[in-house]
């Protein structure tokens, strides 16, 4: 399916792997310029130069730390007007109430929750002032099904889905749309070695780990491909009058009893 999106530029935030990076690969396969920004600098001219030879498209890249207010601004300026936005940087750790103590969950909130809402925040401004541009909040399936032992990562996750329904609802106004994607367990490298790991423990042979994902909506993982593909159709024109919700690609998880 042709999505129009050739020549478009988009700032991707944990751009250079797992979900980010797995979006930056088919907005560059459609003819998008990429601005990717993550911690790691390394990370990053890795996937640059993976998507310049693959695509050809022109990709720039910002090794900084989102959890700062100045970083996230300047990001923005340093990439001038981006078509998308795709917010996604950040993970937020495990813990209960009493169990999470307050600077972890501070730090991860400055990522995942503050950093979306001031890239967000700068990218909109000029969005708005030139009546055009999309941005996907990527948040997570625990602010639908939110869960005690997970209560910072539902909380933050729960809000960005609130700011990108209330945004979403007025900014049509302005000729932008902005929807949050809410992505179940995924197959990215980083759970793939999660589950290794698992199942070298209890199964004896890494190789083994899919047997423990059974339990999963059709017996699997979502695969990347699966992810990044609905984000990239909800970027397009094809999905031009979706603004204001949520699509959860969990493949039914939230609502499992």
């Amino acid at each position: 399916m042709e999505l129009n999106l050739k020549g478009r530029s988009a700032l991707i935030t944990g751009g250079s792997r797992g979900i980010g990076f797995g979006v930056a690969e088919r907005l560059a396969a459609e003819g998008c310029n990429l601005h990717l920004a993550s911690r790691s600098a390394d990370s990053l001219d890795a996937a640059r130069k993976k998507l310049v030879d693959t695509y050809g498209v022109m990709v720039s890249v910002y090794p900084l730390d989102l959890s700062s207010h100045d970083n996230a601004v300047n990001l923005v300026k340093s990439c001038g007007s981006v078509d998308i936005l795709i917010n996604n940087a950040g993970a937020i750790p495990k813990g209960s109430l009493t169990g999470l103590d307050d600077k972890p969950w501070r730090e991860a909130w400055d990522l995942k929750l503050f950093g979306f809402i001031n890239v967000a925040r700068e990218v909109y401004r000029d969005m708005s002032a030139r009546k055009s541009g999309v941005i996907i909040n990527v948040a997570g399936t625990a602010g639908e099904r939110p869960a005690a032992e997970y209560i910072a990562g539902s909380m933050a996750n729960a809000a960005l889905m609130t700011m990108s329904r209330a945004l979403g609802a007025e900014s049509v106004k302005v000729g932008v749309r902005v929807v949050a994607v809410n992505p179940g367990a995924t197959e990215t490298d980083r759970q793939v070695v999660r589950w290794k790991a698992l199942a070298k423990k209890d199964l004896g042979d890494e190789n083994r780990w899919r047997e423990l994902t059974t339990g999963f909506p059709m017996g699997r993982l979502a695969s990347l491909d699966e992810v990044a593909s609905t984000i990239v159709f909800l970027c397009s024109e094809r999905s031009g009058y979706t603004s204001g919700c949520v699509v959860t690609v969990d493949g039914g998880a939230s609502w499992r009893v």
